[in-house]
């Protein structure tokens, strides 16, 4: 069985940034990992409870359920911290992360994202993600995440510029039916997580390889 991985900083970041491709491969028959990277951390976290993670990691359960996710894994990585945690043991996680699973496809998110974390998760991956290091990996891939990827401006950060596409069409219901399961992560009001917000961007991504919604990818590297 072909295996792929989903790495999210946070819960939710991997049904926003890519639920209808998530979706999509487990219906070809792709065993999906979905690796949430940071949570309360092994010490006292400066902002938040340890039960803090409870109902956020259930929702996610519920979500990649939905999605088809052969097995969702939980990290301890402290969120809203990685820009001042130790590197080397961020690095660390992330490749026993890969080298455990061994996918022929990993996915991460873009680097020049808003959030710290997702930053230091993406430049993690692609330490341990060198072709000439990893070699069962034969996709490496940045996907958008909605309230993190845009909200750079250019001349702070270079741009997301997709270069790969997925047809969703026939996936976009369930990512949107994932998505609901995150009642935590919900925002009032109009926003880039609303439904119709991701249903605005599912169709411009469309729109650029003619279907009704897709998913946008920066491909890193492809290999046979």
């Amino acid at each position: 069985m072909r295996k792929a991985l989903v790495i999210a900083p946070h819960a939710d970041d991997e049904t926003l940034g890519m639920g209808g491709t998530i979706a999509k491969m487990a219906r070809e028959g792709w065993a999906v990992t979905v690796a949430v990277m940071t949570g309360h951390g092994e010490g006292e976290h400066p902002i938040w409870p340890r039960d803090a993670w409870d109902r956020i990691r259930a929702e996610a359960g519920k979500a990649c359920a939905l999605l088809g996710v052969s097995e969702i894994i939980f990290e301890e990585l402290p969120t809203s911290c990685l820009d001042t945690h130790p590197t080397h043991d961020t690095n660390a996680r992330v490749a026993n992360l890969i080298a455990g699973i061994e996918p022929e496809a990993v996915y991460i998110p873009f680097v020049h994202d808003l959030h710290r974390d997702h930053y230091e998760i993406a430049y993690a991956a692609q330490v341990a993600a060198r072709p000439y290091i990893a070699s069962y990996v034969k996709t490496l891939a940045m996907y958008e995440t909605p309230t993190e990827t845009h909200l750079r401006p250019g001349e702070a950060a270079m741009a997301f510029v997709p270069n790969e596409f997925v047809d969703i069409s026939d996936e976009f219901a369930t990512k949107l039916a994932a998505w609901a399961q995150y009642d935590s992560q919900q925002l009032k009001g109009y926003s880039p997580r609303a439904p119709e917000a991701l249903a605005g961007l599912a169709s411009v991504r469309g729109a650029y390889i003619g279907v009704r919604y897709a998913e946008a990818f920066q491909l890193l590297y492809r290999r046979s």
